[in-house]
């Protein structure tokens, strides 16, 4: 009775110590931008993992567009659907017992031979080559007329002076040429050093169209993406305490009233 009477007033949630809404909010978005990080990241990275495989190119035979000791990533396809200007990997025992890289230029059907103005002629067409060597005439692999027989492919090495390739070979049975089925994956990109994807050998387009880049620029944009999702979402909570924090020093925190 005449003393002094205090009246407080609490939030009917208790909430002196609960997160206000938009906190709650936003770590819920952080959880869900976490979660689907984690499925973009981990399935890109096991997409790529069925979809492609590493090789490490031993020889400069494929020179400038893969240099001895660059590491590749080759798309596993189906002999069946290599087609002209195509890096392959293949395994082929009366070349050699490993893989070997080197790029399609004839296929089943085809008359190929070397050279007309320093340049390769498939099916009477001479082809563009600007992924040789500069200043490397193409008549350094000079070879007679070769006709392809059907399910096979005739393949050379970019660097045509130093490489072991079709050329080398013609006085096998098979006239030089490898089967399809002895394709296991064609390169899409240089991955080590970073030179990126390997660039459409448009000369062949005169004879045909070219093989359809495989996935893994999808792939990588997957990993990325997923990778920047999972740590913008982990970023969220360390932040939205130390702002919280900052809030309530400043006394604008969510506090009881008095």
């Amino acid at each position: 009775m005449g003393g002094e009477s205090t009246t407080r007033t609490t939030p009917r949630d208790g909430g002196a110590n609960r997160a206000p809404a938009g906190g709650r909010t936003g770590q819920r978005l952080s959880g869900v931008a976490v979660a689907l990080g984690l499925v973009l990241f981990l399935g890109g990275f096991g997409w790529g993992a069925v979809v492609y495989r590493p090789y490490t190119v031993p020889t400069s035979s494929m020179t400038p567009t893969i240099d001895a000791g660059d590491r590749v990533l080759a798309q596993r396809v189906d002999g069946t659907d290599v087609r002209r200007g195509d890096v392959v990997v293949f395994k082929d025992a009366t070349w050699a017992d490993a893989p070997m890289v080197k790029r399609v230029v004839a296929v089943g059907g085809d008359v190929v031979s070397c050279c007309q103005e320093g340049k390769l002629k498939v099916n009477g067409k001479v082809i563009d080559e600007p992924y040789l060597p500069a200043g490397t005439p193409a008549e350094m692999s000079n070879f007679p007329t070769v006709t392809v027989p059907e399910g096979r492919l005739f393949l050379l090495g970019d660097e045509r002076d130093n490489s072991v390739d079709s050329t080398a070979h013609l006085t096998d049975a098979a006239g030089g040429t490898v089967s399809r089925g002895a394709v296991d994956a064609r390169v899409d990109a240089v991955v080590w050093p970073l030179d990126g994807m390997l660039e459409r050998p448009t000369g062949f387009e005169t004879l045909g169209g070219l093989s359809s880049p495989g996935p893994l620029r999808t792939v990588v944009v997957l990993v990325v993406a997923g990778a920047v999702l999972i740590l913008a979402g982990a970023a969220y909570g360390p932040f939205a305490k130390r702002a919280e924090a900052s809030r309530v020093r400043k006394g604008t925190g969510p506090t009881g009233v008095r």
